[in-house]
């Protein structure tokens, strides 16, 4: 028997609020719901605080209803409000356009465009958007909305209080522009139930409300939990900012780093919301993970998966391989390869040594920009906190021969603990 799907978005910990629990239960027990979650292709890469969406439309894939997944390319061009305390930059249309198709990419890792009856879907909201005519819209739907109701809102009376944060029309209308896409989406593709963040709880129930009045069926609303590390902030934002889907933005090798940095505290949640393991699976990892936090399994697992979903198992192979290589466990030269080698230069310093091979190690060592001095050289040298190419070398004058170098003459250097350096041998 196929499980409830709203059962286990709720076992998954994927529901912080729905506007009729009991109702969205029995819906999806009736049958395939068809279910829609928006993207505003304002960037050209989805980021880590998209993959709540993005499983919750994975999760109905899986257990048999149909996901929708909506390419805001009419609502982009204005750009929603909730949670901005400014103004947005406008976007033009070609702009949009070029984010759009980056963004459909990175979808179809975690939908299937080919599974039958319940095939995902992938739309633009431009196409009925654009089609609109002001006179039409404000008097079929903009007649069903409250000024009153719109102003009360949070992230439009916080700028309506402050005259250096004013909301222009454009923005205000936003709400109706997405109210009216699940109106749309329900009249044409049956779609009930749209999902988003916490902050998009007031467009959604706007959507219920015009299709309540609209067509007198209930449709439903459901969004996502607000993810916060210990410290407060926002999960998915480091010092560098936010972390992307998109690997030219943030490399597999960093995007598997932050999931294996995960708090201790949170990695039980993070596994049963970023990954598709049986819970079973998740409870047995966090009970071994518990008795030796040390050894970081729960998160080296949650790394690896998260990273394989996003970006393919061989990406997250090397990523996970090139995390081991730095951080200190056994390799062999022969595991340096051009691909391995490729993902290493991407994330530490490197420099050329401009006299050929073969040289002494603490020669090489300054010539190629890993060490400032010769006295510098010689000191983590002899103790012991030099490693070439996985292996200690003692002796600051052994000689480093072309018989040393990996591939394309890359020498892989380890100085103490934490850092790393790339020396390329002259050719």
């Amino acid at each position: 028997m196929r499980k409830n799907a709203f059962s286990v978005l709720m076992e998954r910990g994927i529901v912080e609020y729905c506007s009729s629990p009991e109702g969205l239960k029995d819906l999806f027990d009736q049958g395939m719901v068809t279910a829609y979650v928006g993207f505003d292709p304002t960037a050209s890469s989805l980021h880590v605080g998209h993959l709540i969406p993005i499983m919750g439309l994975a999760w109905l894939q899986r257990l048999g209803h149909r996901p929708i997944a909506i390419l805001g390319v009419g609502t982009g061009l204005i750009g929603d409000p909730s949670g901005k305390s400014k103004e947005r930059n406008l976007l033009t249309l070609e702009q949009v356009e070029r984010n759009k198709l980056a963004i459909k990419d990175q979808l179809a890792h975690f939908l299937d465009f080919q599974a039958g009856e319940n095939s995902a879907l992938m739309i633009s909201n431009y196409d009925w958007l654009g089609e609109l005519k002001l006179l039409d819209f404000l008097r079929d739907t903009g007649k069903h909305f409250s000024v009153n109701t719109m102003i009360a809102r949070e992230y439009v009376k916080s700028r309506l209080e402050d005259p250096d944060k004013s909301i222009s029309f454009t923005e205000f209308t936003y709400m109706l522009l997405q109210a009216y896409d699940f109106y749309y989406l329900c009249e044409h593709h049956d779609c009930l139930l749209q999902m988003g963040g916490n902050d998009q709880q007031g467009n959604i129930l706007a959507g219920v409300e015009l299709i309540r009045k609209k067509t007198g069926k209930q449709a439903f609303c459901l969004t996502y939990p607000l993810l916060l590390t210990s410290s407060g902030t926002k999960f998915g934002k480091t010092e560098e900012g936010a972390v992307w889907l998109s690997p030219e933005l943030t490399s597999p090798y960093r995007f598997y780093q932050f999931w294996i940095n995960a708090e201790d505290s949170m990695v039980a949640r993070l596994l049963k919301l970023f990954t598709f393991l049986p819970n079973e699976e998740i409870d047995s990892l966090v009970r071994s993970h518990l008795e030796h936090p040390e050894r970081r399994e729960a998160q080296k697992v949650l790394a690896y998966e998260v990273t394989r979903n996003v970006h393919g198992e061989h990406a997250a192979l090397g990523a996970r391989r090139a995390s081991e290589i730095l951080f200190g466990e056994n390799f062999e030269p022969a595991e340096l390869d051009e691909e391995m080698i490729a993902i290493l230069s991407k994330e530490v310093p490197s420099g050329r040594v401009e006299r050929p091979l073969p040289l002494p190690l603490a020669d090489l060592l300054v010539e190629s920009g890993a060490c400032a001095s010769k006295g510098e050289a010689r000191r983590l040298i002899q103790g012991g906190g030099v490693l070439l190419n996985g292996k200690k070398v003692r002796d600051p004058l052994a000689p480093v021969s072309e018989e040393d170098c990996c591939a394309g003459g890359a020498l892989f250097i380890r100085l103490g603990k934490k850092r790393f350096h790339l020396s390329w041998a002259a050719r």
